[in-house]
């Protein structure tokens, strides 16, 4: 069965079937460019973006190439645990300056999506574009100060633990 199948073929739920095509194909030669195409499909955008979070935490990295594909699909993404990964892999990813635009529209819309994990991470996403371009310092530390005063508590958790890193 190919990756693409095996991905469609996932309940969306159980990490250790994901974590089983990861283990299966994170060594194929052409990895990362397949789970990258494979994001940008509909039936694959979760499971596909669950493998290229854990690509980035396994410690393998992505060539500019493929940092740009990333970046320039992120309008696409439909499903919020697709959306959720993709902003758990900003901090693996600079932040090309070609994107910059692209990525603060899908961080403003990920501020007021209903999911608030994914809210919570846009949040990081906001801090990560801050720390790479200072020009975005003062629009994220509204964003934080308003969050702080309006949001679910396990975001301002998140926001927390980002302020605990100097910010």
């Amino acid at each position: 069965m190919s990756i693409e199948q095996k991905i469609v073929a996932w309940d969306g739920k159980s990490s250790a079937d994901i974590k089983a095509v990861y283990d299966t194909h994170h060594t194929e030669t052409n990895f990362a460019d397949r789970i990258i195409d494979l994001s940008c499909s509909k039936a694959c955008e979760k499971g596909a973006t669950w493998l290229i979070k854990a690509w980035l935490e396994s410690g393998n990295g992505f060539g500019q190439s493929h940092i740009d594909r990333v970046y320039e699909s992120l309008n696409q993404l439909e499903y919020w645990e697709a959306k959720l990964h993709v902003l758990q892999c900003i901090p693996f990813m600079p932040i090309p300056e070609a994107e910059i635009k692209n990525l603060h529209h899908f961080l403003q819309r990920a501020l007021t999506d209903r999911n608030k994990f994914v809210r919570a991470w846009s949040y990081n996403g906001f801090y990560e574009l801050s720390r790479q371009y200072p020009e975005y310092l003062n629009e994220t530390k509204q964003h934080f100060e308003m969050a702080m005063r309006d949001e679910a508590p396990s975001v301002k958790a998140r926001i927390r633990n980002i302020m605990k890193k100097g910010f």
